[in-house]
């Protein structure tokens, strides 16, 4: 890439994504303006002020330019595989039946335990290339496959090496309430007692904390448990988001609202009481299709009230190695248009503006003056195209802080 302080970028259709009258705020016939990394103009040729032609100009081809995507929602960091799980399950054993065998998420702490950092990173940089093929240029990783205060810290560690060799922005989320280990089953508040609260503090204070999530379940933590966790959170000065209302509702969703969270995710059995938390809160509703479609789910996330109420829906990959195996953000779009029904509009938004509100970023998902100029340009015409194909990337390049 050559690196340049001002760069044009002409003879595009721009999918801004800004509110107007087009829900991809489309601009054909469009240039867009760089300067030091950010945009300073984006619009119709025509209108281009005289001030903005200066720098290197780029001839796009007539190809779409959209926001770089957001996978905002990702546990990539792990060690091993559930295949034989995936098999289990295919034979008509449940998510719960696996859990409570130690398989499930018990199974890759196991793995990740053994593993060191360079393990960790040799195993997630080929899940972040694939991410970053489509168009990515922020992840957020989890940790959560420690579940000890080392290897909790190894992950978190290993998600900020991410950002250190590969082109993309990670935002890290402590996920230290994912899950009670064996050592501590039955006791789930000494787990967050002696382990999962002091090592939040430990992350915290070595910096590699940018939001705290946990895991709202009735195989997981209680209400009352998250609320702990999020007490230290806000003591911290840490945002929140959680896994909430997957499996069955309680009331989790209106929690994460209370705590001001950044999103609650998942979604599956919420109700109008929580949508309507999560309106007043404006905390955005992360869409995971990827864990529906391979835990054979049939309960959908209620996509008509959330867009009822107005409340933001994001979507993401959910990439970890037992109920979301996944590592194309452009099929998670395309199964949220095609399994939950939302429009070929919101599942864009969800993987652009709105992804970056459920992340915390004012500054990406949208091309707007101000904005990072991080931008994906694609082989087609339309943003329509993106969602539609299946198992095919369109992408023709990553502009990222404007470096063509």
């Amino acid at each position: 890439m050559v690196g340049m302080a001002s760069a044009l970028f002409t003879n595009c259709r721009l999918a801004t994504m800004e509110p107007g009258a087009d829900p991809y705020g489309l601009i054909d016939d469009g240039s867009l303006a760089v300067r030091d990394g950010r945009i300073v103009w984006a619009g119709r040729a025509g209108d281009l002020p005289t001030d903005h032609a200066r720098g290197a100009q780029h001839d796009l081809g007539g190809r779409l330019v959209t926001p770089a995507l957001i996978d905002c929602h990702t546990h990539l960091v792990h060690a091993a595989n559930r295949a034989t799980e995936f098999e289990a399950r295919l034979n008509g054993a449940s998510y719960r039946q696996i859990a409570q065998a130690g398989g499930g998420i018990m199974s890759t702490v196991l793995a990740t335990r053994a593993a060191d950092e360079d393990d960790l990173l040799a195993a997630a940089l080929p899940r972040v290339d694939a991410v970053i093929a489509e168009g990515v240029s922020v992840i957020e990783v989890k940790s959560g496959y420690g579940l000890d205060r080392d290897t909790e810290l190894r992950m978190l560690r290993v998600a900020r090496r991410i950002g250190q060799v590969r082109p993309v922005v990670v935002r890290t989320s402590f996920l230290g309430a994912h899950a009670v280990p064996a050592e501590f089953a039955g006791r789930p508040d000494a787990y967050l007692d002696e382990v999962c609260l002091p090592t939040l503090r430990a992350a915290h204070a070595e910096a590699l904390v940018d939001a705290v999530d946990g895991f709202c379940e009735e195989i997981a933590f209680s209400v009352a448990q998250i609320g702990r966790l999020f007490a230290v959170a806000a003591e911290l000065g840490l945002p929140v988001k959680l896994h909430a209302e997957q499996l069955s509702n309680l009331g989790g969703a209106a929690l994460a609202a209370r705590f001001g969270a950044l999103s609650a995710d998942h979604l599956e059995h919420l109700d109008e009481t929580g949508v309507r938390a999560m309106a007043a809160a404006g905390t955005v509703a992360v869409i995971l299709p990827g864990a529906f479609y391979t835990l054979r789910e049939t309960q959908m996330p209620p996509i008509a009230l959330l867009r009822a109420h107005a409340v933001p829906m994001a979507v993401s990959t959910d990439m970890n190695p037992g109920s979301s195996p996944m590592s194309s953000l452009l099929l998670a779009m395309n199964m949220a248009c095609t399994l939950f029904r939302m429009t070929l509009a919101e599942a864009l938004a969800g993987v652009t503006v709105h992804a970056a509100r459920a992340l915390g970023l004012t500054d990406q998902g949208r091309l707007a003056a101000g904005q990072r100029a991080d931008l994906a340009v694609w082989d087609c015409g339309h943003p329509r195209e993106l969602a539609y194909r299946i198992g095919f990337n369109p992408l023709y390049r990553r502009i990222i802080g404007g470096m063509f």
